[in-house]
């Protein structure tokens, strides 16, 4: 682990802990393993499927952002990263794996950013496509609230057009 790429990350999220140890070391890996770096557009995509502390690293190391659209939030509550590189076809998916021992938090740290990947991470390829790239829909308001969302977040109930928030949901079962 480059010292520079550890302090780069945690500048960003504000201090060293092992969460962000797992999502640093997620982009080491990808890194030399895709042969990707930053990115400045949605050539490099990561879909996190969990919002704990690792995320910051991948938004820090790889700029990969919600923003942009090269983030992508897919919840399971895993501590798992998936990276695709668009132009290539390249991809790879890292799941952290249960630690066997107990260890106190700068030695489970410690483990994370120095152990050989496969002893930190579960590596395969994610068993799902590579999204689509980002979209600009149109804004819709809230015929309810007033509120502006975007067309694809609107529902229709009792004939005007809803956001999320103010759509009740009907269901009788399972």
């Amino acid at each position: 682990m480059k010292k520079e790429i550890w302090e780069k990350a945690v500048a960003f999220h504000g201090h060293e802990c092992p969460g962000l140890a797992i999502g640093v070391r997620a982009c080491e890996i990808a890194i030399e393993r895709l042969g990707i770096g930053k990115s400045e557009d949605e050539s490099i995509v990561c879909v996190t499927e969990n919002d704990a502390c690792g995320v910051d690293g991948v938004q820090a190391l790889l700029s990969c952002t919600f923003g942009k659209g090269n983030l992508i939030y897919r919840d399971t509550g895993k501590q798992a990263f998936s990276f695709f590189e668009r132009n290539s076809g390249q991809k790879i998916r890292l799941v952290l794996k249960s630690f066997k021992d107990e260890m106190s938090r700068p030695e489970r740290q410690k483990f994370i950013l120095e152990a050989p990947a496969e002893d930190v991470f579960t590596i395969g390829e994610p068993s799902f496509e590579l999204p689509e790239k980002a979209r600009i829909f149109s804004t819709v308001i809230c015929e309810s609230c007033g509120e502006g969302a975007p067309e694809h977040k609107i529902r229709l109930q009792d004939g005007k057009k809803v956001c999320l928030d103010c759509f009740v949901p009907y269901s009788r079962g399972w």
